[in-house]
């Protein structure tokens, strides 16, 4: 087994009716392709949903390796809807009111693709080359895999934020743990195009 990097991204900034990014959006997504010229990318994959398939298409534009591929279990889905009693009871109400809003269907369906994005973007990689992947994705998933990464409990991609066009690499070894190398890194974005998609009381 190799090492896996992976390279998680929120889409860049949406318009308002998300049918696609908004001028920042795609300026965002065009800079963090040429920041990513160097990694020998193996895989682009994207959500279905046009804010990240534009992303998607817009960063392999910048780059000299591997077309976008949609992928269902890099879209936007809710991993895992906690019981009441996992929540810490601060937290609780907030969290408990905004769940309510996704119906059984849709949380017995995110729940199975979590599952399987799990299995599909995690671990070490088979063979003896190491292997790096891109997803591009939405805040439900990249929270997902950094608690994953961490090994909190399934309900903590709960309050675990990242901005547009933000970057986080995992890397996966065999016999290690897994290492959290960069988290929500907005080094290639100037300041004017930094932070969004967070809330406001959120931004530094």
């Amino acid at each position: 087994m190799a090492p896996r990097y992976l390279y998680l991204v929120r889409h860049g900034e949406a318009l308002p009716d998300e049918s696609g990014l908004s001028a920042a959006g795609r300026r965002q997504a065009e800079l963090l392709g040429r920041r990513l010229r160097e990694v020998p990318l193996s895989a682009i994959h994207h959500g279905p949903l046009p804010r990240a398939a534009q992303t998607a298409r817009l960063i392999a534009a910048q780059l000299d390796g591997p077309d976008a591929q949609v992928s269902d279990l890099a879209g936007d889905y809710v991993p895992y809807v906690p019981e009441p009693g996992e929540l810490p009871p601060e937290a609780a109400g907030h969290l408990t009111a905004f769940l309510s809003h996704f119906g059984q269907e849709e949380r017995e369906q995110g729940h199975a693709l979590a599952q399987e994005a799990l299995e599909r973007f995690t671990g070490p990689a088979a063979g003896d080359e190491e292997r790096h992947e891109l997803v591009v994705t939405h805040n439900f998933l990249v929270g997902w895999l950094i608690r994953d990464a961490y090994g909190a409990p399934p309900w903590r991609w709960l309050g675990i934020n990242h901005a547009n066009a933000a970057l986080t690499v995992i890397r996966y070894a065999q016999g290690r743990l897994p290492a959290v190398l960069a988290h929500n890194d907005m080094a290639h974005l100037p300041a004017e195009l930094r932070w969004t998609g967070f809330p406001p009381e959120l931004r530094v």
